[in-house]
């Protein structure tokens, strides 16, 4: 059975570059942000029903069943929760439901120890203090471990894999 760890944080804060060099430290897998590639695809603005959607992918990746020892999720369904409640104030029913069941065995969460870096669909660039907390708070009520990773580079990645080896 694979560890599954969620790699989650405000924006900017390294998920992508931690989850593949894990992935490539430990033989395991990484699954690559959904929402990132989905958001940058559109050619209007995002939606309710967009977000829905890359919900949906996202469970379907949760729950999927894969042959490592280690599977590295950038961003899961606490971001997406979040998210919802963020900007329409309210989750829907069936993501709430799929965070219950929910298969992540740990949370790498990222500190905001790294410079916010603006891209086209990053959008709460000065609201990284806040969402960390909110995750925080969102991973203590799951009931799931987790390590808060700090550092920079190569101090960041070993911190991250100290934390779950």
């Amino acid at each position: 059975m694979s560890k599954r760890i969620g790699i989650i944080g405000a924006e900017s804060t390294g998920k992508s570059w931690l989850g593949s060099r894990l992935a490539k430290m430990t033989g395991g897998i990484y699954i690559e942000e959904y929402a990132r590639e989905y958001v940058a695809g559109l050619h209007t603005p995002y939606v309710y029903e967009d977000v829905c959607e890359i919900a949906r992918v996202q469970i379907e990746q949760l729950t999927r069943s894969y042959e490592s020892d280690y599977v590295f999720f950038d961003t899961e369904l606490i971001i997406t929760k979040v998210w919802f409640e963020d900007k329409w104030g309210m989750c829907p029913n069936f993501l709430l439901e799929a965070l219950r069941e929910n298969p992540i065995d740990m949370y790498l969460l990222c500190n905001n120890d790294i410079l916010f870096e603006q891209d086209s669909v990053r959008e709460n660039g000065n609201r990284r203090e806040e969402l960390f907390e909110w995750y925080k708070k969102e991973i203590e009520n799951a009931g799931k471990p987790y390590s808060i990773i700090r550092g920079v580079g190569e101090e960041r990645l070993l911190n991250a894999y100290a934390a779950i080896v």
